[in-house]
């Protein structure tokens, strides 16, 4: 367990979360990581999507060799781990990836094929949201991509906030960020991103659950079209 945990009861970190919140609302990002970095050290990680390495980008220019966990859901585009692996490869971080207890095909022999078409939801959470609570044990906080203008469901995206599921402090440096920003940045620093973002995918997450996104969609049209499920879990 971290020092950060150890020293910090429970609610000592929702408080200190809510007050982050407040404080750092017009904070830039990497103000709001240098904050995460000094309050936490080594109990604190990124976590990445590979969607883009620009939180990772970020994280790193604060705090060299911070730790960037990636789940391997088992499900993902070759371009999603080739893009995972570019990142370890060129930038300074550390690379964690996590994956789940069972292979897809211990998952097919217990729950049947594609389970991710019958039952999204524990797909996910077999997949995504268990491995996650176990990767994330050791730190008391966590960084993630989340931006306010993804969709309905991110609006309210807090930049520090507190996570109840986890009991973690969870923190969104680019929350307030919108696609130009991400854009400028990218180019800018001639950061990595997936390769599908130049074929028509806005946001990028399992094969099976993803797909082009349609003139006049939100960001994450493409995500388990046609069903009335938008978050995978990790993030509600």
């Amino acid at each position: 367990m971290t020092t950060a945990q150890e020293d910090r009861t429970t609610d000592d970190l929702k408080a200190l979360a809510e007050q982050a919140g407040r404080d750092l609302e017009d904070a830039s990002a990497l103000e709001i990581l240098q904050w995460a970095v000094d309050t936490f050290g080594k109990g604190f990680c990124v976590t990445s999507s590979m969607e883009d390495a620009v939180v990772a980008h970020l994280a790193s220019r604060v705090q060299k060799g911070v730790d960037v966990v990636f789940l391997d859901t088992g499900y993902h585009f070759p371009e999603t781990i080739g893009t995972r692996d570019a990142v370890e490869a060129v930038m300074d971080v550390n690379v964690i990836t996590l994956t789940p207890r069972q292979t897809v095909a211990e998952q097919d022999a217990e729950y049947g094929p594609k389970l991710h078409d019958r039952d999204p939801d524990l797909c996910c959470r077999l997949r995504k949201v268990q491995p996650l609570e176990r990767g994330l044990k050791n730190y008391a906080a966590w960084a993630t991509g989340l931006r306010r203008d993804e969709s309905e469901t991110r609006a309210n995206t807090p930049v520090v906030g507190w996570d109840e599921k986890r009991q973690k402090v969870k923190i969104s440096p680019i929350a307030r960020w919108t696609q130009d920003d991400v854009d400028d940045y990218v180019a800018e620093h001639g950061v990595l991103t997936n390769p599908l973002l130049m074929d028509g995918y806005t946001s990028v997450g399992c094969a099976p659950c993803t797909r082009r996104v349609l003139e006049g969609e939100d960001a994450r049209a493409g995500r388990w079209a046609g069903r009335a499920k938008t978050e995978c879990g990790l993030h509600g």
